[in-house]
């Protein structure tokens, strides 16, 4: 696999010392810590939504540290996706309106997709991510579950290298999150690229590759590759002893 995003000694005050890490086409990378340790600064700076005090983030061969604030908003548009933990969907729109906005903004001009086409491409990822039959509700009218494959439905629209998720589970109960977590691998086998940050350890038994950072550095890395079914209790017995012997 091709390189896709990399950092190079990339600081933050004194919360980031020194990140230099790549990951390339379509891997799954997951992010450990205790909570203070970076984790979020360091997926906000990767993703160009904060400025380094030192070092540079490549997305290819864009250097986005380099560019101006105009240039950074576009190239989140049109090349990242982005999954948080608070699901912001608007109150005031339904679930189908919700996911066309990003898209809808990235289309504007005379050779974007018309309407017509955008919502037939919200409705298949909602046939995909298993929410068909959900685009007239409410975000009040769905379970959260339900909601966050919303919010990556909405990621999805201006089909994104690369999915960025802070905590995507975070609010979530074990099922739901275990659903989200299925579809975003899913994803990830299409060849969406995911760095992941989460607290959970059952999260990242999905991601291809873990970093854990502590007080601003990475201290230690796991190759766990591709999930194949039936090792799902291999995978969290190698995780688990990972994450002991790291300090977690």
């Amino acid at each position: 696999m091709e390189g896709l995003l990399r950092t190079e000694k990339l600081s933050k005050g004194s919360i980031l010392h020194g990140i230099s890490f790549e990951m390339k086409q379509g891997e799954m990378l997951g992010i450990m810590g205790p909570s203070g340790s970076g984790k979020s600064t360091l997926l906000y700076l990767a993703a160009g939504m904060d400025q380094p005090s030192g070092g540079k983030v490549w997305l290819g061969e864009t250097e986005i540290t380099g560019l101006k604030e105009d240039e950074k908003s576009r190239l989140r548009l049109h090349r990242m996706g982005f999954v948080f933990q608070q699901m912001n969907m608007m109150a005031n729109l339904n679930i189908l309106d919700n996911i066309l906005l990003p898209a809808l903004q990235a289309n504007r001009g005379r050779h974007g997709r018309s309407r017509a086409e955008l919502t037939a491409a919200a409705r298949t990822l909602m046939r995909k991510l298993s929410i068909a039959g959900l685009e007239e509700r409410r975000i009040t009218q769905v379970s959260g579950g339900q909601l966050q494959r919303a919010c990556i439905c909405r990621s999805m629209m201006n089909a994104p290298e690369i999915l960025f998720a802070d905590e995507p589970t975070g609010a979530l109960n074990k099922s739901a999150a275990a659903e989200v977590m299925v579809e975003l691998e899913k994803l990830n086998r299409e060849g969406t690229a995911v760095l992941l940050v989460t607290h959970d350890a059952g999260v990242v038994c999905h991601c291809d590759r873990l970093l854990y950072l502590l007080d601003g550095q990475i201290c230690g890395e796991l190759n766990l590759g591709r999930p194949s079914s039936g090792e799902e209790k291999q995978r969290r017995d190698k995780v688990d002893r990972w994450l002991k012997a790291v300090g977690w």
